[in-house]
């Protein structure tokens, strides 16, 4: 297994794994933890996303290129490890669990 690549998870296909880029899955899941509140109902995709921009790197995602995507992955691997769950009301909110 090569280095560059790590292998994530999906709360939507249990049992599925993807191998994606490393460097980017660790960048946009230190981001990702760093903005999410440790409680319901959370920020909004959206609102994750506007928060953690900033905190990206640029080499890695020049002016947000990708980041949309990289933040689903991120999302669903985390949710599936239970790191992160979703509030129960629409939109998706998300939020660290076991933390406040």
């Amino acid at each position: 297994m090569s280095d560059d690549k790590i292998e994530i998870e999906s709360i939507t296909t249990p049992g599925r794994t993807e191998r994606v880029n490393r460097t980017k899955y660790v960048a946009m899941r230190h981001a990702l933890l760093a903005v999410l509140p440790g409680n319901a109902p959370g920020l909004t995709v959206a609102d994750a996303k506007e928060a953690l921009l900033p905190g990206l790197p640029d080499d890695l995602f020049p002016g947000g290129k990708t980041a949309g995507w990289w933040l689903k992955a991120v999302q669903l691997d985390l949710e599936a490890k239970g790191m992160i769950k979703r509030a129960p009301d629409r939109p998706v909110r998300l939020y660290k669990v076991g933390q406040s």
